[in-house]
């Protein structure tokens, strides 16, 4: 099993234009609080950035980052967004070590299939830097499934997806809740990890 499913992917690659035209017309509330709690020119990994409207923010604001997404066609848009070269990296394939002060994951961990995300999160854990801040989101639920558009969600509860965190040495986690919207047009309920990584 991979970190991202296939009809995930073929989702991804035949909307990526639409998608990610729809994402930057919108602003993420979670990102200044992020970014505030990272040293100025701080290293940041975004893993999922789409359309690669938080990395221009970041960037922007002189953060040195470092932009990714698992779908190539995504990448594209990202890259056409930002004028730079945007790595196809699926999540299952992070591979450094205390490189980066934060890692940014916003609405992208959620296709991780459920026996796969602990490990990502180890992965995760890894590149970060000791004190290293973690965002992650998810659209919260009981069980696995897909929306209308047959894209995988892990769908966790609170308590299921702090027990994936648990095992990592973390100084501490923290998992806000939210109701908002996503492409589909539908309200969901959203969980919001912060987690620091131990010094």
């Amino acid at each position: 099993m991979h970190s991202l499913d296939v009809e995930t992917l073929n989702f991804y690659a035949a909307e990526a234009e639409t998608y990610s035209l729809q994402a930057r017309g919108g602003k993420s509330t979670r990102l200044d609080p992020f970014l505030a709690a990272l040293p100025a020119g701080a290293k940041i990994l975004e893993l999922g950035c789409g359309g690669g409207q938080d990395s221009l923010v970041m960037l922007t604001r002189g953060f040195d980052v470092t932009s990714t997404d698992g779908s190539p066609e995504m990448a594209n848009q990202a890259e056409r967004l930002l004028g730079r070269t945007v790595a196809v990296l699926p999540f299952d394939q992070l591979a450094e070590h205390s490189v980066y002060d934060g890692v940014w994951a916003n609405a992208c961990l959620l296709h991780v299939p459920r026996p796969e995300l602990a490990p990502v999160l180890a992965r995760v854990h890894r590149a970060l830097k000791p004190g290293g801040v973690f965002y992650a989101s998810f659209k919260a639920g009981a069980a696995e499934g897909r929306d209308r558009f047959q894209r995988y969600y892990n769908y966790p509860s609170r308590a299921w997806l702090m027990s994936q965190y648990a095992p990592l040495d973390w100084l501490r986690v923290e998992i806000d809740e939210s109701s908002g919207g996503g492409y589909d047009g539908e309200t969901t309920a959203w969980l919001h990890v912060t987690a620091i990584r131990s010094a």
